[in-house]
């Protein structure tokens, strides 16, 4: 039951604008800064009106930054942690959902439990073994003793080395093994009537064709949900990039940002250059803003599920 009243009206209200507020004058004070020259940014009082510089401090903090190539980066990188984790999320919980055997629940925990090891938490192994991605591998071949068997019979050395350090193959396969995506899918694959599943087994539907032609449809908006989250998280990363990125070429745009935030390592002592800084942020912020935006319907309709 809503209960209107005036007071609660008025409550509401203040609440809504206060945290409306809270997320907005921050970005209208970047938009001001990156709209100003430097001495207008450095003005005491502060100047809380745009100016008229905000293309030429874009077109600055473009340059100065590289974004082009940076950007062509954290796009491959958001791009491929959206297709790798909708496809590895859905065959998870298909295999969960619909095959019956006696693992399916310790696995779906197992995967579970990883929700609450963030990359953060793992990242020094994480690291370890984008290192040398083949290192589990030669260790069970050590301890079974093969490694020193094949030495003395051949004289030939086993060792297994996969280095994924400053490759997009690094910066994108450990953030694809998440559980959030698979909870998700599980969760809309519950839904799913048994009846649907019967009359695909009177179709001659195998378990492919189930997916492909039933499963995969049905979960559009999931995908559509998913992919938005993932695509935010992506382009947004910052801490793996910055440690497993040495290589220019592959920098990001988010470790970029941070290079344009001056120091005095950097500036020498002088006057940071705030107006390209928050310029460069502003140009970071538009592409997950606009994907936010282009997916809002079928982002909504993916999480409260309203298609089944």
């Amino acid at each position: 039951m809503v209960e209107r009243t005036p007071w609660l009206n008025i409550l509401t209200h203040v609440i809504l604008f206060t945290g409306l507020a809270i997320l907005v004058v921050p970005i209208y004070l970047v938009f001001v800064a990156a709209s100003q020259t430097l001495q207008d940014v450095m003005a005491i009082p502060a100047k809380l009106l745009p100016g008229d510089q905000l293309f030429p401090n874009i077109a600055a903090a473009w340059h100065e930054a590289e974004f082009d190539t940076k950007f062509l980066n954290t796009l491959i990188l958001a791009t491929g942690v959206v297709v790798g984790k909708i496809v590895l999320a859905a065959l998870t919980a298909f295999g969960i959902v619909f095959f019956d055997h006696r693992l399916r629940m310790p696995i779906f925990w197992a995967v579970f439990i990883t929700l609450m090891l963030p990359l953060e938490v793992r990242i020094v192994p994480t690291y370890a073994v984008a290192a040398n991605a083949l290192s589990p591998f030669q260790t069970i071949l050590d301890m079974l003793g093969i490694t020193g068997l094949v030495n003395a019979l051949t004289g030939f050395e086993i060792a297994l080395n996969w280095n994924l350090l400053n490759s997009y193959t690094g910066l994108i396969m450990p953030l694809v093994a998440t559980a959030t995506g698979t909870f998700l899918y599980r969760q809309f694959f519950l839904t799913i009537p048994d009846e649907l599943v019967e009359a695909a087994k009177m179709d001659g539907a195998g378990p492919l064709r189930f997916l492909r032609e039933i499963l995969i449809p049905l979960s559009v908006t999931n995908m559509a949900a998913l992919a938005t989250i993932m695509f935010v998280v992506g382009w947004n990363q910052y801490l793996w990039p910055l440690l497993i990125i040495t290589d220019p070429a592959y920098g990001v745009a988010a470790v970029e940002l941070s290079r344009l935030v001056p120091n005095m390592n950097t500036t020498g002592g002088d006057i940071p250059n705030w107006h390209w800084a928050m310029a460069g942020t502003l140009i970071v912020m538009l592409p997950p803003v606009a994907v936010v935006i282009l997916m809002q319907r079928w982002f909504v309709r993916g999480l409260i599920n309203t298609d089944k």
